[in-house]
């Protein structure tokens, strides 16, 4: 109780930020109407978390700095932790900075008991040249989140394949849809609706596009520029193998190249080891898709990996195929093994 008061007789000066109870507080994080900040520590994070929130552990000693990178003063920032107090600390700070704060009352905990939407799902943390923090969340298969500078991008959002997602429960609206090609496996009618507000940008291949009747359409060897500066380069993604063709033709589908701040990440859609990868240059994390028959083998990965040269790699999109040997192939090669099949 006496940390409590002190902590807000420390605001006095400087303005106050608001405690809110659920309803209040899980209104407010609807559509990206703020950022969502969880301050409790990484493991904690990664063993559920509330949906669309962003991790900066409050014990950090750059808990500031690194929320200087995804919050800005004329948006309101969300806080919350297991039970609150650390929350609180994170709010006092917060506001005496300048910044507009709301604090989940009661935590992560009272939003657990309420029965509220929690998200289960690997992230993993980069930074950009100048430091920006960027979120990767592998959501399954060829699904992934992107969180930068406030933005919230999909790739393939998918809502079965085994691993249910519930998008419109489990992440806020997204600004931009990325879509790699019209199969079921990474087109899907229901994830693009459940993320779609008024200003979403849904950018696609030609076929997609001519099969659900919207979206952008940006084709191989395309290059634009979205919000907050991110350079998207849309590049060839093929079957090479003899039989194999029919399964993704050349020109049709995408991979996509999006360079965020200095920070390179390559999503390959389905494609095998193809001699355009040699044109990719400075990749920082290479997504590459291993499930034979469709995509690569393990070999062709590896021979992918070395056309590429990235700093992370990270399989993906692998089904029931055997990585084992991947490492082996690639030695000193950085590979995160993830649950992305």
């Amino acid at each position: 109780m006496t940390l409590i008061i002190t902590l807000f007789l420390l605001l006095t000066s400087k303005g106050e930020f608001q405690n809110l109870d659920i309803p209040t507080f899980k209104e407010k994080i609807i559509d990206n109407q703020v950022v969502l900040i969880d301050v409790r520590t990484a493991e904690e994070f990664e063993a559920g978390h509330i949906p669309g929130a962003i991790n900066i552990d409050w014990y950090g000693s750059d808990f500031l700095q690194k929320a200087e990178q995804v919050c800005t003063k004329d948006k309101p920032v969300a806080l919350y932790c297991r039970s609150g107090k650390r929350s609180l600390a994170a709010a006092v700070k917060m506001t005496r900075s300048g910044y507009q704060v709301l604090n989940l009352k009661g935590g992560f905990n009272t939003w657990q008991e309420a029965g509220e939407p929690v998200t289960r799902y690997e992230v993993e943390t980069f930074h950009t040249n100048s430091g920006k923090a960027v979120w990767i969340t592998l959501i399954k298969h060829g699904s992934l989140a992107i969180s930068y500078d406030g933005l919230s991008i999909q790739v393939d959002p998918v809502s079965g394949l085994g691993r249910p997602t519930d998008y419109a429960a489990e992440f806020p609206k997204a600004d931009v849809i990325l879509v790699t090609h019209e199969h079921g496996d990474h087109l899907d009618q229901t994830a693009l609706e459940a993320l779609t507000k008024e200003s979403t940008r849904l950018i696609l291949n030609g076929t997609s596009a001519k099969k659900i009747g919207r979206g952008e359409v940006i084709g191989n060897g395309e290059t634009w520029t979205l919000p907050k500066g991110i350079i998207l380069e849309a590049v060839p993604a093929y079957n090479t193998t003899p039989g194999r063709e029919k399964f993704h033709p050349k020109g049709n589908g995408n991979g996509y190249v999006l360079t965020l701040d200095g920070l390179r990440i390559y999503i390959a859609g389905d494609t095998e080891d193809i001699p355009e990868m040699e044109n990719l240059k400075d990749i920082d994390i290479a997504f590459l898709p291993v499930n034979q028959p469709y995509t690569m083998t393990v070999g062709q990965c590896a021979a992918a990996t070395r056309m590429i040269r990235p700093k992370v790699l990270i399989p993906y999109h692998f089904s029931d195929t055997d990585l084992t040997g991947l490492q082996e192939l690639l030695p000193g090669q950085k590979i995160l093994f993830r649950n992305m099949q």
